[in-house]
């Protein structure tokens, strides 16, 4: 499905995290889409009404670009575009829990795509966020049942990434078994991760299906990179992560992104 992405190249907006904000920008350029990056609340607007999808993070907050945020996602609704939150830090404190509260509110989101204790937190207020980490143990609760319950409330395609990642919509459930751990030592993949998603779900009508070759994409991009430079540290890593992106092909996905549909 990345050919998809490719033919089409289409522009992702992104109000994001300023600790990634480059590396979303090269993440979405290597897999074959068009990035903009614009958070000022007097551009948002004008910026959507060009986008073919638009990407919410609330890594680093603040007030005036959760203004930013809901006016952005408004426009979006109106016109039809894909809108994609990541929720960073949910449930970690009382600002990032009324931002994500509001955002749900006034934003309909397509997917939503975060860590098990952010995605706990949505769907029961459960406080389980360590940073920006999950502080939950997959043993103890079901990320596939808590992606089904948010996907059913909400109606969106709902996206938790951990050991195995889970991606729940309408009944059907993927689980995606690439990756390394690794990656969760250098910070921004999960931004990167949900740039990649907004550039698939641009391209592909199916928003379950293409989220879940997203995920597959950035996992075997993760596999591939650390076999190739794990010897040379985590910086090393990180490049090698966007290079293989940039080389992604539908049929590396098939034999590596390790997609199970049930």
């Amino acid at each position: 499905m990345i050919s998809y992405v490719r033919s089409k190249c289409p522009l992702v907006h992104s109000i994001t995290n300023y600790v990634t904000v480059n590396d979303v920008a090269n993440a979405i350029l290597a897999i074959g889409a068009s990035p903009i990056m614009s958070d000022e609340i007097k551009d948002v607007e004008d910026i959507v009404s060009i986008s073919n999808a638009l990407n919410i993070n609330i890594g680093t907050l603040n007030e005036r670009t959760v203004e930013s945020m809901v006016k952005a996602g408004r426009k979006a609704n109106e016109l039809g575009i894909p809108v994609i939150l990541d929720p960073v830090g949910a449930g970690a404190s009382s600002f990032r829990n009324e931002t994500v509260d509001r955002l749900l509110k006034e934003v309909k989101f397509t997917v939503i795509r975060s860590n098990l204790s952010e995605m706990c937190y949505i769907d029961s207020g459960l406080k389980g966020t360590k940073g920006v980490d999950s502080n939950l143990d997959e043993n103890d609760i079901s990320p596939e049942v808590v992606a089904k319950r948010v996907s059913e409330a909400l109606g969106v395609v709902s996206a938790i990434t951990g050991k195995v990642d889970v991606v729940a919509y309408k009944g059907k459930v993927a689980k995606i078994r690439s990756g390394v751990s690794e990656m969760k030592r250098i910070t921004g993949t999960g931004c990167m991760l949900s740039g990649i998603i907004a550039s698939f779900v641009a391209s592909i009508d199916d928003p379950f299906l293409a989220t879940a070759n997203a995920l597959a994409s950035m996992g075997a991009a993760g596999c591939l990179a650390y076999e190739r430079v794990k010897e040379l540290g985590t910086g090393s890593l990180r490049v090698a992560i966007i290079d293989e992106l940039s080389k992604m092909s539908d049929d590396t996905i098939k034999e590596r992104g390790e997609i199970e549909i049930c």
